[in-house]
């Protein structure tokens, strides 16, 4: 049998070895029923003894060949299908380990070793993902069983996962099984051998050694068993997270952009309650965010892969509740009859009677605790929508009002912390009391009604049990909220798969019947005879509606222009497939051929966080020549010169560090690489400058790329595109064709006049070396840095600054009183135990009617009063010196951010920021300040519990020092890699949220790319990161407690084996000594792990200590508040300004000076990059500045950023709208009635563009996070009103106006002229020209240098005036020239 395991045929080989195995472990276990188990009672004796010493030299090889070698004897690797999926996957060590090493966790060894030898373990140095674990092979196994789609039919995602991970929860009852038994075993150990000391052996059938051993082996197997519960439940949750997580992202690709089950979760203003959403709110989304995405979705959809997903990890335990707990509590019930008799039924019967106290206390601490995260999430709202928008906070100068607002937010959620928190402590009492008066029950009826003797054995084997009891007790009470949360966070994850809406070509019932009719060939581009709207739910919603017949023409540049809102952007999702389609008449179509490929360019340009060259190819491979075609044709040379790393330059989250213009023509540029026959390309003019938009149209859309492709360009810039335009088609404000027309091309050849880009000096030729070689970048081109991981134990400093502020103005007094009253409850808790101990040793030498019981219990339960008055004290005062510490931390997080500079804001990812203000503040509030009063309590009675047991065995100091040490040394060996392990685990899952949060908010471009595959398998890329790291965190606890439970149960065997063979103690005070070593090994073991979770916890006060140290603008002061006249007019004198964004950066202004008196208008042109932005920044003192900048006489240098910014008004390029109505919107502080706000709305030209609308917007109308259903163009009109609410003296538009059709865009410059007072000084940054024809000046910019500055009359009669060649270049030179001399001549 022997010859036949090494057989060259693997499956002989295994049946073989395993036949083997078995043979031999049958035949010890009858050597060990013969042999050895005589040797545990008293008067038998091993029935082979006659062999002699062979007997034992036969029962040590049988042991070694039969259970030694077997164990420790490595298991074959078996490959899955992964493997092949990624031939570099290799056998993880968890896959190969054998049977002994694997369920004691050695397998970890290494790796734990190799993190004590570093002050951080790298990620390439944790274990390998093992290939069952891989995301993709995780995918593919279970999508089948929870996709709806692969489904077939509806079935709740629950029984999905139960199906598929149903043999972990058959190992997983197992272990629960295994692990309820063995828990008896040191009662009944105890029990046993405090029998054998009370009765001297006499009487006794077994050995004492084995009711030791049964101290030992009991905690050892049970340890063996949970761990193994355990490390099968985390191995689950795991993988259950990256299925869920690719589920839901896999699905997210197939929803409708607005179409997510229920309503937006509107969050509460800052001033007011939650915000509904109105039914017109729903009317303007006709030009809604083009990336199609609404901030409310993301929210939603985060939301499922974050907190849903953690509240369904914390319920993972639901057979701990329903089968350990019941089988244990039973369990405890028979032994308390077996040592007790039917007293242990009054116990019983004065529990069920207690038991609904607990129950009300649970129910009124889930009230409070609802109530405090309505209020968390409140504030957590509050301080979102704040970070997504502190760019223009901060430019705003609302600083320290929204600082104001935040507080209170605050302040109403630590009211309801502290409430928590407060009845926490009373319910933890109620918690301890309940037992104690059960066991008190059952004594006295022991004792006074029963007048049995109680003696030692059954005080303190009955504790055991009460103990467990009481611990059920907190268990049900404290995982039924874990359990109810994860329910409704399955149900939201169902909702979510079964209830959302998905796009009519994944959804059955709206697919539409025909894609294309019979009178179309399936390569026509059109529609016909259709209605589409933003889903099928919606009743009174903008609709496109297409009435006759739109084909637009193939290969040529078509044309859809129209007012602002009146549905151009729809149109083009309508032929992505992205709105519900509705037929009209049966020969109805909507066909947009895919088959050629499609490529969109949304009109809020989708930039990845990455360089500029990986936006460009998005994952297309790189092909040098065409690359740089793309580039020039784009007119992105330049721009890349300004890089100094080029294209290989990180552009930052949402193109962060980019222009305007530049994301427009990298997000355009992204559509010319790519092979699409068809671009649908949204407004892409809008964002550039005349030169710019002139290289465009000449050299992109008439360039040698668009050659034989379609275009469909929606755009307001009609003079410049009609000249090359084959087909236009026009629509109304209420989403109809008003016009269609094919055009006959008047082409420019490449002999024609010079652009303005060439007549301006502005080179965008390429040059031979950028076709022959790629550029070498002279640095890495990284804007975003990875985020920093601390390195070793969490550093002194962030525990210090929680800790002194929890003492407040009295920390001698705080930590005094905290740490005496600590010693009293931990005292008067051994002293209890004592004193039963002295109670039942009355019974040794009296009767029990001898015995006083009132006396004794009267002691008992003045000590357990006390007791509870120093319990608490210390914790009551614990929990007020909290809230103390988390105030301040987030008082000191707030300031520092908002007082941060815009350099640090762009290198920073607005999610790291929010991530610090959310999720690790309330790790302080919560996780933190519990894990440090669980610390406090473990540290009091592990120091009181060891100190009872050398007090009654001196001489076990040593031994039990010995077990300390060795304890502390596994601690400190488990925390070096579990830290490491927790901040690489917290880095890992931050890129997953990242990817899942960029794709869902592009969610448009990606599918139109066709690139969703591609998406989804870097999805599987950044999920196997985070598990490869989740595996190792959740082992190494694993590791870590089987060492510490081992070592718990050989102090205590160690302790009785002293007592029992060495000592000379009775049987109360073995029995009290044997109570606190367990005790003790249990307390140890709790205090590493308490400790090592409190320092992880600590994790977030060092990332919340790490923004308290960033850069900070200058700070105000008492010099710098200018007089209350101030600003009495917007005179403005500029003296040599120049300015960098960073201390060792270019510079990007270069010695500007020029002045403007009170109430002029000034135009500021110049190309994209030009510095307009920069000066409107510059003025703000937004970015490092040099020279000197008078605001109405004031150096502005010398005067309160705050009060700077409160008195100049900005508008940005990109506008940012709050969560909330349109009135909070412009008035956020309701500093204003409703007359003033109606009046800017007029002025900012919104009543006007909405005058013929279905539904226009009121000041109660809803808007979502972000304006995303608002289109661009009203955005930036609700932008402008709320400049003019603020009525400063100086006015800056930064292209403010570039979304909105020319005709609305005259409507308002008219009225800013009419509305604005005469000293209102109007600096109006733009690309249009004829919004700035009437300006008083013209400031032309380039490369950050004045290059003119005169009146337009001026500069247009001056024939080498660069403002004039941009003007001659012009497709409405006449008009320009008639607006600044009243006709058409120059």
């Amino acid at each position: 049998m022997g010859v036949l395991t090494v057989s060259s045929y693997r499956w002989i080989g295994r049946t073989a070895s395993a036949h083997l195995t078995f043979v031999l472990a049958l035949t010890w276990i009858c050597y060990a029923y013969r042999d050895i188990w005589p040797l545990a009672m008293v008067a038998s004796d091993p029935m082979d003894s006659a062999e002699g010493d062979i007997l034992w030299v036969k029962v040590l090889i049988l042991t070694f060949t039969a259970i030694v070698t077997p164990l420790c004897m490595p298991r074959r690797y078996v490959p899955i299908k992964a493997t092949v999926l990624d031939p570099s996957s290799a056998g993880h060590a968890e896959q190969t380990a054998s049977w002994l090493s694997l369920v004691t966790f050695s397998w970890l060894d290494q790796m734990i070793l190799n993190a004590a030898r570093v002050s951080h373990l790298p990620f390439d140095q944790f274990l390998p993902l093992a290939n069952y674990d891989r995301a993709r092979y995780l995918t593919e196994r279970t999508l089948p069983h929870l996709d709806p789609l692969a489904l077939g039919r509806k079935r709740h995602v629950f029984w999905g996962i139960v199906h598929i991970f149903y043999p972990e929860f058959l190992t997983m009852t197992t272990m629960l099984a295994i692990k309820a038994v063995t828990t008896f075993a040191s009662p009944i150990g105890l029990f046993k051998l405090l029998q054998y000391l009370e009765s001297n052996g006499i009487g006794s059938t077994v050995r004492p050694w084995v009711w030791i051993s049964l101290l030992f082996f009991g905690p050892v197997l049970g340890s063996l068993a949970i761990q193994w519960y355990i490390f099968t439940s985390t191995r689950m949750t795991v993988r259950t997270e990256a299925i869920i997580t690719q589920l839901v992202f896999t699905h997210a690709l197939r929803i409708r952009a607005t179409g997510i089950a229920g309503k937006p979760d509107y969050g509460r203003n800052l001033d007011s309650g939650p915000v509904e959403l109105a039914e017109s709110a729903d009317a303007d989304f006709s030009d809604t965010d083009s990336t199609g995405v609404s901030a409310h979705i993301v929210g939603k959809l985060n939301n499922l892969v974050t907190s849903d997903l953690r509240n369904i990890y914390h319920g993972c335990d639901i057979l701990y509740i329903i089968l350990y707990l019941p089988v244990q509590s039973g369990l405890c019930i028979w032994f308390l009859y077996t040592v007790l008799g039917w007293s242990a039924f009054v116990g019983m019967a004065v529990m069920i009677s207690l038991f609904p106290v607990p129950g009300l206390f649970a129910r009124f601490i889930q009230t409070v605790q609802s109530e405090k995260m309505s209020q968390t999430d409140s504030r957590v709202q509050v301080v979102s929508d704040v970070l997504r928008v502190i760019r223009m906070i901060k430019l705003f100068g609302w600083e320290l009002l929204i600082n104001e607002k935040v507080a209170t937010e605050r302040e109403n959620e630590l009211k309801y912390v502290k409430k928590y928190k407060l009845l926490e402590v009373l319910n933890n009492c109620i918690n301890y009391l309940i037992p104690v008066a059960i066991m008190v029950a059952t004594f006295v009826t022991y004792t006074v009604i029963m007048h049995e003797s109680l003696t030692a054995s059954r005080v303190f084997s009955s504790m055991a049990a009460f103990s467990l009891l009481r611990e059920n007790l907190n268990n049900v009470l404290g995982m039924s909220p874990a359990l109810i949360q994860a329910n409704v966070s399955l149900d939201r994850l169902n909702k979510f798969l079964y209830e959302t809406e998905l796009l009519d070509r994944f959804d059955n019932e709206c697919r539409p019947a025909s894609q294309h009719s019979a009178s179309t060939s399936s390569d026509g581009i059109g529609i016909r005879n259709a209605i589409f709207t933003w889903s099928r739910e919606t009743s009174s919603s903008f609709s496109l509606c297409i009435e006759a017949e739109l084909l637009f023409q193939r290969g040529g540049i078509n044309l859809v222009v129209g007012p602002t809102g009146s549905g151009k952007t729809s149109l083009l999702l309508a032929l992505l497939g992205e709105l519900h389609y509705v037929s009209m008449t049966p020969d109805s179509f909507c066909n947009l051929p895919r088959s050629g490929g499609v490529a969109y360019v949304p009109q809020e340009a989708w930039i990845q966080n990455a360089t500029i060259r990986e936006n460009i190819l998005f994952g297309s491979p790189y092909h040098e020549r065409r690359y740089y075609q793309v580039i020039k044709q784009c007119a992105l040379e330049r721009d890349l010169e300004l890089f100094p790393a080029g294209d290989h330059a990180e552009v930052g989250e949402m193109g962060v560090n980019l222009s305007g213009g530049q994301k427009a023509r990298i997000s355009l540029a992204r559509a010319m690489y790519s092979n699409a026959e068809i671009l649908l390309i949204d407004d892409v003019l809008a964002a550039l400058d005349v030169g710019t938009a002139q290289w465009i149209v000449k050299h992109c859309f008439q360039g040698e790329l668009m050659r034989d492709r379609t275009v469909i360009l929606v755009t307001h810039n009609i003079s410049v595109t009609t000249p090359i335009a084959d087909f236009i088609v026009t629509l109304d404000v209420n989403g109809r064709i008003v016009g269609q027309k094919h055009l006959s091309r008047s082409h420019t050849s490449s002999s024609d006049s010079g652009t303005f880009a060439d007549q301006a000096g502005i080179e965008f030729e390429m040059s031979e070396a950028h076709l022959q070689s790629s550029p070498t970048p002279p640095d890495t081109g990284l804007l975003v840095k990875d985020e920093e991981i601390a390195e070793g134990h969490v550093g002194w400093l962030p525990m210090t600054m929680y800790l002194s502020r929890m003492g407040g103005n009295h920390p001698v007094s705080f930590w005094a009183l905290c740490i005496v009253s600590l010693a009293g409850c931990e005292l008067l808790q051994v002293s209890r135990v004592w004193w039963l101990g002295a109670w039942a040793e009355q019974y040794v030498n009296r009767t029990p009617s001898q015995v006083n019981v009132p006396y004794y219990l009267t002691i008992f339960c003045v000590m357990l009063l006390l007791g509870s008055v120093c319990y608490s004290a210390t914790f009551v005062a614990v929990a007020f010196g909290s809230l103390r510490a988390s105030r301040a931390i987030h008082n000191s997080l707030l300031g520092s951010i908002l007082d941060t500079t815009l350099g640090w804001l762009d290198k920073t990812p607005t999610s790291r920021i929010i991530t610090r203000c959310t999720q690790d503040i309330q790790e302080v509030d919560s996780t933190l300040s519990s894990n440090f009063e669980r610390l406090l309590g473990l540290t009091g009675s592990m120091i009181f519990e060891f100190g009872a047991v050398i007090v009654f065995s001196p001489a076990f100091l040593l031994p039990g020092g010995v077990i300390t040490v060795i304890g502390i040394c596994c601690g400190q060996l488990y925390m070096k890699a579990q830290l490491s392990a927790k901040r690489e685990m917290s880095n890992a899952r931050a890129p997953v949220l990242g990817h899942f949060d960029a794709t869902v908010r592009g969610l448009t471009c990606v599918r139109a790319f066709g690139a969703e595959q591609a998406f989804i398998q870097e999805s599987y890329c950044r999920i196997d990161r985070y598990t490869r790291i989740a595996r190792s965190f959740y082992n190494l606890s694993r590791w870590v407690t089987l060492r510490m439970e081992t070592l718990g149960g050989a102090f205590a065997a160690a302790l009785a084996i002293f007592l029992v063979y060495g000592g000379q103690t009775n049987a109360s005070d073995t029995g009290f000594s044997l109570n606190m070593a367990v005790a003790f090994s249990g307390t140890i073991l709790w205090w590493i792990m308490a400790v090592n979770q409190f320092e992880l916890s600590g994790n977030s006060l060092e990332r919340v200590q790490q923004y308290l140290d960033i850069e900070q603008e200058p700070k105000s002061s008492d010099a710098g508040v200018p007089p209350a006249y101030w600003p009495a007019s917007g005179g403005l004198r500029v003296d040599k300004l120049s300015a960098r964004y960073s201390q060792d950066g270019p510079r990007v202004l270069h010695n500007i000076s020029f002045e403007v008196r009170s109430g002029e208008r000034i135009g500021i042109v110049g190309r994209t990059g030009s510095g307009k932005s920069s000066l409107a920044l510059a003025l703000l003192r937004c970015i490092l500045t040099e020279g000197e900048v008078y605001y109405d006489g004031l150096l502005t240098s010398s005067i309160n950023l705050d009060a700077l910014r409160a008195n100049i008004t900005i508008i940005p390029q990109d506008p940012e709208l709050l969560q909330g109505s349109l009135r909070y919107n412009l008035d956020p502080f309701q500093a204003h009635d409703d007359a003033t706000l109606n009046d800017a709305l007029r002025a900012s030209g919104l009543s006007a563009s909405q005058a013929n609308s279905e539904a226009a917007l009121t000041l109660d109308s809803a808007i979502a996070a972000g304006g995303s259903n608002l289109s661009v163009g009203q955005r930036q009109m609700v932008a402008l009103a709320r400049a003019l609410v603020r009525q400063s003296k100086l006015l800056i538009l930064d292209e403010a106006t570039s979304a909105i059709d020319y005709e609305t865009d005259a409507t308002i410059q008219r009225s800013l002229r009419q509305e604005l007072r005469g000293d209102v000084t109007v600096l109006t940054v733009a690309h249009r020209l004829r919004t700035v024809m009437d300006a008083d000046k013209i400031l032309v910019l380039d490369a950050g240098r004045v290059v003119e500055y005169a009146p337009p009359s001026w500069l247009l009669r001056d024939q080498d005036s660069k403002f004039r060649a941009l003007v001659e270049e012009s497709s409405d030179k006449a008009e320009l020239y008639a607006m600044v001399f009243g006709d058409s001549s120059a």
